[in-house]
């Protein structure tokens, strides 16, 4: 099989359903060139690490485009100045430190924690509303209303408010998966609209909340007073558009491939349901075992680099294949079972280093909360399709409808 072959299957929506073959086949060689400007790809897990904690990989935007764009590479076009994935030391560090002091350690260290009543009530909420029905698309009815609600509450935007959200949400999350059967030029132009709406509701809260501050994470951002000072009113829209965006389709994809996989190993559902506290392990076996980002694509690097004897010249672009380095036999044993018991789930699913996933923890809990849930109130769930048809992103898998059907709700 030629390089070339496998670059394109990786973005081939065949493989969507399973990957892992391919992804065995990658790893044969660790380090894969297409040629022709073409992306150096990475595979196994320790190049991944030492890649990602490695100061002469660049996530700046600007390198990116002077690396020449490729099918990955496009940065969604927001109006907004790049957020501080899209960037390097030393205004990353400044921009996630900012972001960081309402989010978590060490400024705001119970945050996360102390919203687990809240997300509980929320994921209630979703599977009361599934009524005396029994069957449920976990993806439309569950895990796609779930993220957003919460990014709702955490950024603080009124109850009132939250439809409207997620309908401008829909078509913006929708743009960074390319379908084929739909008219793209139409799907563009309907996220460029929602962007525009959403950027002009954000921008009017920030203003309230700079004049009267509800200790919601949008006036802190805006009232900061660290040692970095305030973000700029643009800063505080591309980090509340990152945290919406990023915070959502990643948490989608994780709940559903997470039931999907529980479906697939009935004795671990039926653990969960007995064992909540079974969910810690689940999830951290599912970020290794089915992770929501399987590559990471917007990377180029700023001096030549050495790996595994393949020099990656200065300038090159580099595609991370985390879901590869998840299942490499130098790492894990056994790398194809899935089994929340290993004693060692050193993932690669949040990534590493500098910009190791800021959402983490709440996207942790969040997937806890409703895999428990799910298991201990549906009653004999079933998959109704297997495999389900997938979404076309070669970066964020996950099944694009889950129907499960269940014998009816366990009070």
């Amino acid at each position: 099989m030629t390089h070339h072959s496998l670059l394109r299957q990786i973005t081939d929506y065949a493989n969507r359903a399973d990957p892992y073959p391919l992804y065995k086949e990658l790893r044969k060689n660790p380090v894969l060139h297409e040629g022709d400007g073409g992306p150096y790809l990475v595979s196994s897990y320790w190049d991944i690490l030492s890649l990602l904690h490695d100061p002469r990989i660049s996530s700046d935007a600007a390198n990116l485009a002077a690396a020449g764009a490729d099918e990955m590479g496009g940065v969604a076009e927001t109006g907004l100045p790049p957020s501080f994935i899209r960037q390097d030391p030393p205004e990353h560090d400044r921009l996630r430190r900012i972001a960081n002091r309402p989010f978590g350690p060490p400024h705001s260290p119970h945050k996360i924690d102390s919203m687990r009543g809240e997300l509980a009530g929320i994921v209630s909420g979703l599977i009361e509303g599934i009524g005396q029905e029994r069957q449920i698309d976990v993806v439309d009815q569950f895990a796609y209303p779930f993220p957003v609600t919460v990014i709702c509450r955490l950024l603080g935007v009124p109850r009132e408010d939250e439809p409207r959200f997620h309908t401008w949400v829909e078509p913006i999350v929708a743009s960074l998966d390319p379908d084929t059967g739909k008219d793209d030029a139409e799907r563009r132009r309907g996220a460029q609209e929602a962007r525009m709406q959403l950027g002009m509701y954000l921008a009017q809260l920030v203003e309230q909340r700079s004049k009267e501050p509800t200790g919601d994470m949008l006036s802190e951002l805006v009232t900061s007073h660290g040692p970095d000072g305030p973000m700029t009113t643009m800063e505080v829209l591309s980090t509340a558009v990152l945290l919406l965006i990023a915070g959502h389709e990643t948490t989608v994809n994780l709940i559903t491939n997470g039931m999907l996989t529980l479906l697939r190993h009935r004795e671990y559902l039926e653990r969960l349901r007995s064992d909540p506290g079974l969910a810690v392990n689940i999830v951290e076996e599912l970020l290794r075992y089915e992770p929501p980002v399987q590559l990471v694509p917007q990377r180029t690097c700023i001096a030549d680099i050495e790996v595994r004897g393949t020099t990656i010249p200065k300038g090159s672009k580099i595609w991370l294949v985390l879901a590869a380095g998840n299942r490499d036999p130098e790492r894990f044993r056994d790398p194809d079972r899935f089994d929340p018991d290993r004693g060692d789930i050193q993932h690669l699913g949040f990534g590493s280093g500098i910009h190791s996933c800021f959402g983490a923890p709440l996207a942790r809990l969040e997937a806890q909360i409703a895999l428990s849930e799910l298991a201990r109130r549906l009653d004999n769930p079933r998959l109704m399709e297997d495999p389900p048809p997938y979404r076309q992103n070669a970066v964020l898998r996950g099944p694009r409808h889950l129907l499960v059907g269940f014998g009816g709700l366990r009070p």
